[in-house]
């Protein structure tokens, strides 16, 4: 025992020394609070969650205890809460994680402060009694009672071991309202508790409402007082114990004044309290699970008293009362997240490779894949007729082609041909549109593939990136039907040939020579150079007559393979440059989206997971 707690004399058993400065306690300042909160950098998020799971130093005394499973989970839960907060911050706004925001604080705030106190809050209505069980639990009067009310104008702490500064400076409880308990073998027990008697909780003084709401914020337990006349009191449970449900674990509801109830009307009432407690989502402690201690005591005749210091006692001994309230607001604020993190009934956003699929068809009909396709595929056949037709068919196509630019329709089709005139420098204005309203079209069919099933500030974050992925695309897309396009539909080189071309050539210009050898031979009989021999010439005729076409023909139903497949990868290439260009411009930003989303959401599935609850043995 220090010299401080050695002392036993009548100035520590009034009950009304303030805490005001730090003591020497072993030769240790007892500002351990804030001698532990400038140690950073090292500890980490590992001192944070070790400072709230009551796994702390004592002074320097012992070697730090590891971690337990609760205060891993913990801080597993608020590193992704952290995390969660900082991918959010661009899609949110701030009023929306200011409730995360705040854990981390408070979290964060408990760092440095003693792990081995619990503080606890008494509070309750007007009339109700706190401060007469405030006063009884100490052993001594600390906070004024009587016929005047509300009594109590600030909160007073009562801490029944050193250490707890840092703790009360947080609650800003001023050093003239702390206070120490008489010693006696009764308040061993609850050594390590912090104490604090709350003014009214429906005090007609708005600053006492503000000093009970601000505390309650910070405690690690509260003790509710009620009383047989206003334990159902509207204000109590819909402003207070309805919202604060899932603090069940650090939460005790007391039906004080138990003396006034004849025979099992306590009973009775306690019943009802529980009856109302479940209602508002309270999980009740009964039969050793956890959850929260409903009792009935007398603060005035000390009936009940006994027992709740026993319980308090022990539930400060476990020093787990921190991590449970954290904990419980960290499941507070995952709830409150959930419709802007989870969408029911969907596994998870994605672009489906039919969706891809659908848009890439979009964006080749918009840049015309399919019509340069085909362009490619005819130019193809007909370098393959020019190559294996019979000279007599290619003249008089010459003769047809310098026949045609004087009709319109001859001069429109040469000015295509030759990449001559506003044909193929601007596309027709009714053309352009319905291009720019099939990507958009494209754009927004994807775009709502991808947001299906997204929470709406996600579903917008991701249509917004599609909208500007395709600002500039049918732009892009024109260019590419330009460029691309008229380099497929009419090529600058010859396409290749296959291998039977060069005979196929050859046989063409036999079955040619054929012909004017027997026209010659002809004519040779005719003038009479030649003997005359009719039927030789005239078979040599006959046959060159009949081959060419045929090699012609033979050749036309050769290329149909050759040319089918030049069309298509000529269409291929142009698909493929559209496809590339909308993967890069849509697909892809919205791809990085929904990854973000999903990063999220992991963390949010780790924020609400709950952890392991510690495992109380109150009943």
């Amino acid at each position: 025992m220090t010299a401080l707690t050695d002392r036993t004399d009548d100035r520590w058993d009034d009950g009304l020394i303030a805490r005001s400065r730090p003591r020497v306690v072993d030769g240790n300042r007892d500002d351990e609070g804030d001698e532990e909160e400038g140690h950073e950098g090292e500890e980490g998020d590992d001192a944070l969650v070790r400072a709230v799971s009551g796994a702390g130093s004592d002074g320097g005394k012992s070697t730090t205890p590891p971690l337990s499973p609760e205060g891993q989970a913990l801080r597993l839960r608020l590193d992704a809460l952290r995390q969660l907060v900082g991918l959010s911050r661009t899609r949110l706004d701030g009023k929306t994680l200011a409730e995360a925001g705040r854990v981390l604080d408070e979290a964060a705030a408990r760092r440095g402060l003693s792990p081995q106190h619990t503080v606890v809050a008494i509070a309750g209505a007007t009339g109700s009694g706190k401060s007469t069980l405030f006063n009884s639990l100490a052993g001594v009067q600390i906070s004024e009672m009587g016929l005047r009310r509300p009594t109590t104008a600030a909160p007073i702490a009562c801490s029944w071991s050193d250490g707890a500064a840092g703790l009360l400076d947080r609650l800003e409880i001023p050093g003239r309202l702390r206070r120490r308990p008489r010693e006696t073998s009764e308040a061993e027990a609850l050594r390590g508790m912090v104490l604090v008697d709350l003014p009214d909780l429906d005090s007609a003084v708005g600053a006492h409402r503000d000093h009970v709401d601000r505390v309650l914020a910070l405690v690690d337990a509260v003790v509710w007082v009620v009383d047989p006349e206003k334990y159902a009191d509207a204000v109590l449970h819909e402003r207070y114990l309805r919202p604060l449900a899932g603090h069940a674990e650090v939460t005790f509801v007391v039906l004080n004044q138990v003396d006034r109830l004849p025979g099992e009307a306590a009973d009775l009432v306690l019943d009802d309290l529980r009856r109302l407690l479940d209602d508002d989502g309270i999980a009740l402690g009964e039969h050793g699970e956890p959850g929260a201690t409903v009792l009935g005591l007398s603060a005035l005749t000390g009936e009940g008293v006994g027992e709740l210091r026993e319980l308090l006692g022990q539930f400060t001994q476990e020093k787990g009362a921190a991590t449970r309230r954290i904990s419980a607001d960290v499941d507070r604020a995952a709830t409150r997240l959930r419709p802007l993190y989870v969408a029911d009934g969907h596994p998870g956003p994605e672009i489906g490779e039919a969706a891809r699929a659908e848009f890439e068809d979009r964006l080749a009909e918009a840049v015309g894949a399919y019509a340069a396709g085909l362009a490619a595929e005819r130019a193809w056949r007909r370098n393959a007729g020019k190559a294996c037709g019979t000279p007599w068919l290619r003249l008089w196509r010459w003769y047809e082609g310098r026949r045609a630019p004087r009709t319109l329709a001859g001069l429109a089709a040469l000015a295509t041909i030759g990449g001559r005139g506003p044909a193929v420098a601007q596309a027709p204005v009714e053309e352009e549109v319905t291009a720019r309203q099939r990507v958009e079209q494209a754009v927004r069919v994807v775009a709502d593939e991808a947001v299906s099933g997204l929470p709406d500030p996600w579903a917008q974050a991701v249509r917004e990136t599609a909208v500007r992925g395709a600002d500039r695309l049918p732009e892009a897309l024109d260019e590419i039907a330009v460029t691309l396009g008229a380099a497929v539909a009419v090529p600058s080189v010859k396409p290749p040939r296959p291998k039977w071309w060069p005979a196929a050539v050859l046989t063409q210009a036999a079955m040619t020579l054929l012909q004017i050898f027997g026209g010659l031979w002809l004519v040779g009989q005719i003038v009479g150079v030649l003997e005359p021999r009719l039927l030789p010439p005239v078979l040599l005729m006959v046959a060159g007559i009949i081959g060419g076409p045929l090699v012609e023909w033979s050749c036309s139903i050769a290329a149909r393979g050759p040319a089918r497949r030049y069309g298509q990868d000529a269409e291929r290439k142009l698909r493929e440059a559209a496809a590339g260009c909308g993967r890069a411009r849509v697909l892809e930003p919205v791809a990085a989206e929904l990854l973000r989303y999903r990063e999220v959401r992991e963390q949010y599935a780790t924020v609400a997971a709950g952890g392991s609850k510690l495992s109380t043995t109150r009943q």
